[in-house]
């Protein structure tokens, strides 16, 4: 299938979704909020993929939300409607976009993000729900949305002051100044920085093609443990565990861990079972 935005490639397990629209700075026009949540959930619907990786091309990341959002009445009815209607309207269009991202998160596989030049407004709300992030040495992150006279509203305020100190969070969020690869990294925002653009993308993948080579079905509850432990308290959080394990523990995977290694190999996992759609 064909994107207006995105190119789609899948290698050995790992599922490579890049942002396909260099050329214009990868910026987040409205095929963008509809064709990257397809994606991604058709991705894990499917089962197949063990990892999934968010790069892109050209100088940037991404510059953020295209201005083709707020002009295309996307953002609310475009007429002169009653103002609790019209207020309802934005809401959604807000909820539509958020979800755009938080499918990230609720993939059953980790979402690896590589990142390159600057990520804007809009890309930090994107990699901010992502598993994990890397970037290449000329790489810097802005919450653009206080330097246009508006407050971020996509996910950045509520997942950025849970990977980084709060008081640094707040006053990026305050100020829009830009955060440097090496801040980044200093303040646990990223997990590694790459010399290049190519490296960080080579590196990326095959940071997936080993998290490919783990059991599906414990990597999807080890993403699903520590998601609702951030959101939850330790006693909640290991009553959560207890009653995944319950019903997802496979002794089969681990048996198969241990026959490979008496055999000096790599072990082989079934793969997720497929999301069935509605009954029957």
């Amino acid at each position: 299938m064909s994107y207006e935005c995105f190119e789609v490639t899948e290698i050995e397990n790992v599922a490579h979704v890049q942002l396909s629209r260099g050329d214009s700075l990868n910026t987040m026009i409205p095929a963008f909020w509809s064709e990257l949540p397809e994606i991604i959930n058709a991705i894990s619907d499917e089962g197949k993929a063990r990892a999934i990786v968010i790069s892109s091309t050209g100088r940037h990341f991404c510059a953020g939300m295209d201005l083709s959002v707020f002009t295309s009445g996307g953002l609310n009815d475009g007429k002169r409607s009653e103002r609790g209607r019209s207020n309802a309207i934005t809401r959604g269009g807000a909820l539509h976009l958020q979800e755009s991202f938080t499918c990230f998160e609720k993939a059953r596989m980790p979402v690896l993000t590589a990142i390159q030049g600057g990520c804007v407004g809009g890309a930090v709300d994107m990699v901010t729900a992502a598993d994990m992030r890397y970037v290449s040495e000329d790489a810097w992150f802005c919450i653009q949305e206080i330097n246009i006279g508006m407050t971020a509203d996509v996910g950045t305020l509520q997942r950025l002051p849970k990977l980084i100190p709060e008081g640094i969070a707040r006053e990026l969020a305050y100020t829009g100044r830009r955060m440097s690869a090496q801040r980044a990294l200093e303040v646990g925002l990223v997990n590694q920085i790459f010399p290049s653009h190519e490296e960080l993308v080579e590196g990326v993948l095959a940071i997936a093609a080993e998290i490919a080579t783990k059991s599906p079905l414990a990597i999807w509850g080890t993403k699903e443990s520590v998601n609702f432990t951030r959101d939850h308290s330790v006693a909640d959080s290991l009553n959560f565990i207890a009653t995944w394990q319950a019903g997802m523990f496979q002794p089969q995977d681990m048996a198969a861990v241990f026959e490979a290694q008496a055999r000096n190999e790599e072990p082989e996992f079934d793969d997720l079972p497929p999301v069935r759609k509605g009954l029957g």
